[in-house]
């Protein structure tokens, strides 16, 4: 099994869908994928930083799940990147109501020595100065390297952006995204810019209708499976990027053809992600669910034909 270090925000959000609301609750990129990825039983670690509010309950959680959190620096005297956000009807389009960096605004990340030889890393959504910094850090390069991003940081920050994106081997964005990152709006046209950006591997997120798998020709697509509820989609993204990172730290196997499992075990992940607000479904998540689902996401897309 392979060593996963990933990077990102550990944080509180306060979200509003048609559904309900809720005060602050556990949330950040870092958190989802942690979460996530700890289904596969592998050695994992978080690169990020809260404040004094953090609760230490919280940490003791992600231990619990086998998830390294000496990489997390504690503020003392410093608050806990909070975000608030209001979901409309289609629960596809969001508001963002509060963005307080805290003490994000000044993090300096460093890779904790037991991390420095990670097999596979993971920079989850976050400056891309951020991301680059702990590319630097680590001698060897990983396995593996992926990287999560979203529109702010093309909208304010590209040209840092695309140095990262030339040093990784898989991008997971969504399409829109993926439409602005191109400029292309077909998104198998789009793939193959982001291809030359330097990625050899391209997954586009298409929320509730699955995600496709781009490398050099070859293409995948993933459906997401019909729930019949959907509460919150906030981190839903992060933790399809961590049940596929967290598969193939897992399989030790950087093949398409194992990429192609890896997407279904993170569109696995992802539906239960969104039965509950914030993190409350990935914490309480039990392996006999994530199997029987994976049997579900089985039957939905074999099908026997004749091909004459």
């Amino acid at each position: 099994m392979g060593k996963l270090l990933i990077v990102g925000t550990v944080a509180f959000d306060a979200i509003e869908t048609p559904f309900g609301k809720t005060d602050k609750i556990l949330g950040g990129a870092a958190t989802y994928i942690g979460l996530s990825a700890s289904q596969f039983g592998i050695e994992s670690g978080i690169i990020s930083v809260v404040g004094g509010d953090f609760p230490k309950e919280y940490l003791e959680m992600l231990n619990n799940k086998n998830i390294d959190t000496s990489g997390i620096e504690i503020v003392e005297n410093g608050k806990t990147f909070f975000w608030s956000g209001k979901y409309h009807n289609d629960l596809n389009t969001r508001d963002t109501l509060i963005t307080d960096l805290n003490v994000l605004a000044d993090f300096r990340p460093v890779v904790p020595d037991n991390f420095i030889d990670c097999d596979f890393l993971m920079l989850g959504n976050l400056h891309p100065a951020v991301q680059m910094s702990v590319i630097v850090q680590i001698p060897k390069r990983p396995k593996l390297v992926a990287l999560d991003t979203m529109n702010f940081w093309m909208d304010n920050t590209l040209d840092e952006l695309l140095e990262v994106i030339k040093k990784v081997d898989v991008i997971t964005i969504n399409d829109e995204e993926a439409r602005q990152l191109s400029g292309e709006y077909s998104l198998v046209k789009a793939a193959e810019k982001i291809h030359k950006m330097g990625p050899q591997y391209v997954v586009i997120k298409k929320g509730e209708h699955g995600a496709l798998l781009f490398n050099n020709g070859n293409v995948f697509f993933a459906p997401a499976l019909p729930l019949e509820e959907v509460f919150d989609p906030t981190g839903a993204g992060d933790t399809f990027a961590g049940g596929f990172i967290g598969y193939m730290a897992s399989t030790h196997d950087i093949s398409f053809e194992n990429m192609k499992r890896a997407v279904i075990y993170g569109s696995n992940l992802a539906s239960f992600c969104v039965e509950r607000f914030g993190t409350e479904r990935m914490i309480n998540l039990e392996q006999e669910e994530v199997q029987t689902r994976l049997q579900e996401f089985k039957q939905l897309t074999q099908f026997d034909i004749e091909l004459n």
